[in-house]
């Protein structure tokens, strides 16, 4: 049974900084491609970033340049760096992996941007 836990969400000021992770149960990190998705209110869930088992990375465009995805294989967790926050970021951040043939979710942490 996969389980994802994202933790690190809050609220933060325009402008500063926050780190999220995604502890996994068992060894998925380094071997699967691992997700971070979002949801405003009122809006469709959209990919933030993905970390590939080869460590290959990319995120989107609305967050590029400020935002940071990584991983620690020994701790099994999913890092999203979040620089240059803005109001636009506030959601829910889900850290997501798709496994043969299933879609795994963690419950989501709240980041609120505002001043």
């Amino acid at each position: 049974q996969v389980q994802l836990v994202e933790s690190g969400g809050g609220l933060v000021q325009p402008g500063g900084s926050l780190r999220l992770s995604c502890a996994a149960s068992g060894n998925i990190v380094s071997i699967y491609t691992m997700g971070w998705y979002r949801q405003a209110p009122g809006k469709q869930r959209e990919l933030v970033a993905t970390i590939t088992s080869s460590g290959s990375t990319g995120v989107d465009n609305s967050v590029k340049g400020r935002f940071t995805i990584s991983r620690d294989n020994a701790k099994n967790t999913v890092y999203l760096q979040m620089n240059s926050l803005k109001p636009e970021d506030t959601a829910v951040y889900y850290c997501n992996t798709y496994i043969l043939g299933s879609n795994y979710w963690g419950q989501g942490t709240q980041v609120t941007v505002s001043s």
